[in-house]
């Protein structure tokens, strides 16, 4: 077992973070049923995306002071409320509505994820089995996307679209729930602070680095969604699911050869080998049997590129703010998914759909730049450049 935390946390915690995939393609469709409005829609889902990653954070940073049980009850309890009241609001609601209860569930999404990934180096003994822990983490979290936007579709055309936000309000609340009241969650303590307060985890060199080489992998993601939609069209829903397919293989993959990278020159290589994968996918006007090879071994390095990156967090993050550190990762890749799909849109209407994937191949290669160049090449170096911080600890005690 990988987590010893407890027999049904892993689970509680996959099942959790489910809503949280299906709720933007879900909230998204249900605006346009409201408003008749793709334009509109897209406003609510991108006020969703927006509160998500500006409310990740915060939340994490409250974590790491208050402990997880009443953050995380509190944040399912508003973000599953405000879920339920979109869910009732009539034809005919003032979009500016929409948008603030898109805000507030978006501001209010519970960091499950983050509180999972706070846990594993506590509870799991030994770097190997942390970082396989991390990957297998990283992989769940694959199948959640994977899986939720197909089940809010299928509940929607099946119930309505407000059934669908509902019941992912249910899931979201009762699972958060069984999370947050398990005794592994329920007893964790935050770690004494050594840095200042209002710095936060971003007050490491170190965390800034990860950050920043994120945000340029989400820029990866966000052009190449852009890319494949305008490139493929009616078959881009096949294509971006042959994606998270060889993401989750990669995942799987990862966990059974040790859970990833362990410092710079392995991640350098694997984010390296996300810019070409996804630069290779110019190659997908040869025809969509190519096109379907490259996106799925171009997807394969995703999960142990995440996987990668939580396990460098224990020892980048400044004691006692693990939690709004693994938050960050998430915010940076989401800033740089919106950044990405809006510059390659911009690139697409100029040129052609192959453009937005050079940009998520230079993303990947300036990444991996920053990775190799900024990223102790060895588990045994201590500190990033210009960082007083640990980067890769050599002990693996919790």
């Amino acid at each position: 077992m990988l987590f010893s935390t407890s027999v049904a946390l892993f689970p509680t915690s996959v099942l959790a973070r489910l809503p949280l995939a299906a709720t933007g393609i879900g909230l998204l469709v249900h605006a346009h049923h409201l408003t008749g409005s793709y334009a509109a829609a897209g406003a609510v889902a991108g006020a969703l995306a927006a509160a998500q990653g500006a409310g990740g954070p915060l939340l994490g940073r409250l974590v790491d002071r208050r402990g997880q049980t009443a953050v995380l009850l509190g944040s399912a309890l508003t973000s599953g409320a405000a879920l339920v009241a979109a869910a009732a609001v009539p034809h005919g609601t003032p979009l500016v509505v929409l948008l603030l209860l898109a805000a507030v569930i978006g501001a209010a999404t519970p960091p499950v994820g983050a509180c999972m990934r706070t846990l594993i180096p506590l509870r799991t003994p030994g770097a190997e089995r942390q970082r396989r822990a991390y990957a297998a983490d990283a992989t769940a979290t694959e199948l959640t996307w994977v899986a939720g936007p197909p089940l809010a579709l299928a509940l929607g055309t099946a119930a309505g679209t407000g059934a669908a936000l509902t019941a992912a309000a249910a899931v979201l609340v009762a699972a958060t729930a069984l999370f947050a009241l398990a005794p592994a969650s329920r007893t964790w303590r935050p770690g004494p602070r050594v840095r200042s307060r209002r710095a936060g985890a971003l007050a490491s060199p170190a965390m800034r680095i990860l950050v920043g080489v994120l945000v340029a992998v989400g820029v990866v993601f966000g052009a190449t969604e852009v890319g494949v939609a305008a490139a493929a069209e009616s078959s881009a829903g096949l294509l971006l699911g042959l994606w998270g397919v060889g993401s989750l293989a990669g995942g799987v993959v990862a966990t059974r050869l040790g859970g990833g990278a362990a410092a710079g020159r392995g991640f350098a290589l694997l984010v390296g080998g996300l810019g070409v994968g996804h630069l290779a996918l110019v190659a997908g006007s040869l025809g969509m049997v190519v096109f379907a090879v490259v996106i799925t071994l171009a997807g394969s390095t995703i999960a142990p590129i995440l996987a990668s990156a939580y396990g460098m967090v224990d020892a980048a993050a400044p004691t006692g703010t693990a939690t709004e550190a693994f938050s960050w990762l998430a915010t940076a890749t989401s800033v740089g998914t919106a950044l990405g799909a809006a510059a390659a849109g911009a690139l697409i209407d100029a040129a052609t759909p192959a453009a937005a994937f050079i940009l998520a191949g230079a993303a990947g290669l300036l990444a991996a730049a920053v990775a190799a160049t900024r990223i102790p090449a060895r588990r045994t170096a201590l500190a990033i450049s210009g960082s007083r911080t640990p980067m890769i600890a050599v002990s693996s005690q919790p």
